[in-house]
């Protein structure tokens, strides 16, 4: 599979990553056999990129990662993890360097290593973005050679412009799909001309962009699909991007007939991400080895024609952007 340098880190990250927010919580139960085949299978397809965090199943993702890799003898593979979620509520003075120490070593356990590859502060207050003092704190980390990276999640664009300027971040982490197009228009240029590597995640708009979706489709209870349509529990565009699901659903209508004829729409989608100058990976989740298979084998589709390319465009500016707006 492509490989991509992600930004300052330095390190090659196959184009395809893989999120595994679903193999710790809130996409209904996993069981550890499954996440393990998940896995292996993208493993397998030449996926070298996964991306966790400490609040996925409180851990339970990074251990599962951690367990899986060293089960394997596993050491090619690039592992982000998240900071800073786990404690509610979110208030910016406790991204302390104590905290952030604390946070770091709790994942380095879990993972069972040393130095972690990339930290990411998950999508923390947005104050924290201006605050010198926590990513002095990062730079200690790295010093003391707990990681050897850091960069962040981010919610908005603003939060993603303030976090470029910083000059050692390495990566930005942000929504990016044919259902949020925000990002290209300042964002992605800002990161290539700052070196910083873009991590996009979301791609499938919660899976709206599978294709596999009607009005008719429900999802369990303790499925964010179903908790979090209102944004109760976390920011909404966390959930179908922040899409009105009739909406979304129409706006895959149109968007089908797009697609390649030797491709899934889910490969539609992950295929038109890698296309847009910037990103270094992309990260969809898998709850099975079938869909981690299928994910990776966008890599090998044709870039996208620029006809193509317009066409997704004129879909968001008929029926997304007037909804969503500058919100992300």
């Amino acid at each position: 599979m492509e490989q991509r340098i992600l930004g300052r880190s330095g390190r090659n990250v196959s184009v395809i990553g893989l999120g595994t927010w679903q193999l710790g919580a809130d996409w209904g139960d996993v069981s550890q056999e499954n996440a393990f085949a998940v896995l292996e299978e993208a493993y397998g397809s030449g996926v070298r990129f996964f991306d966790t965090a400490d609040a996925y199943g409180d851990g339970l993702s990074e251990a599962t990662i951690g367990a899986f890799l060293k089960a394997h003898g596993i050491e090619d593979v690039v592992v982000s993890t998240k900071a800073g979620r786990r404690v509610m509520p979110q208030r910016p003075e406790i991204y302390t360097l104590e905290n952030l120490r604390s946070w770091v070593d709790r994942s380095r356990t879990n993972l069972s290593v040393d130095a972690l590859d990339l930290v990411q502060l998950h999508c923390p207050p947005t104050e924290v973005y201006s605050n010198d003092a926590v990513f002095d704190a990062l730079d200690v980390l790295v010093d003391e050679g707990r990681i050897r990276a850091y960069g962040v999640s981010v919610e908005t664009r603003a939060e993603a412009l303030t976090a470029i300027a910083r000059p050692n971040l390495a990566s930005v982490q942000l929504i990016l799909n044919m259902l949020r197009l925000g990002p290209l228009e300042r964002v992605l240029p800002a990161a290539r001309e700052a070196g910083v590597g873009i991590i996009a995640r979301v791609p499938l708009a919660s899976g709206l962009l599978s294709g596999r979706y009607d009005e008719n489709t429900t999802f369990a209870a303790n499925d964010h699909r179903t908790f979090n349509r209102d944004g109760s529990a976390f920011d909404v565009g966390e959930t179908f991007s922040g899409v009105d699901f009739a909406t979304g659903l129409e706006a895959v209508r149109r968007l089908a007939p797009l697609k390649p004829q030797n491709a899934t729409m889910a490969q539609f989608a992950l295929r038109w991400i890698i296309d847009q100058l910037g990103v270094s990976t992309v990260i969809p989740g898998a709850r099975t080895p079938e869909q981690a298979r299928g994910n990776a084998a966008a890599a090998d589709l044709d870039p996208l024609t620029e006809e193509t390319l317009e066409a997704v465009r004129s879909v968001y500016d008929d029926l997304i952007a007037p909804e969503i707006g500058e919100r992300w």
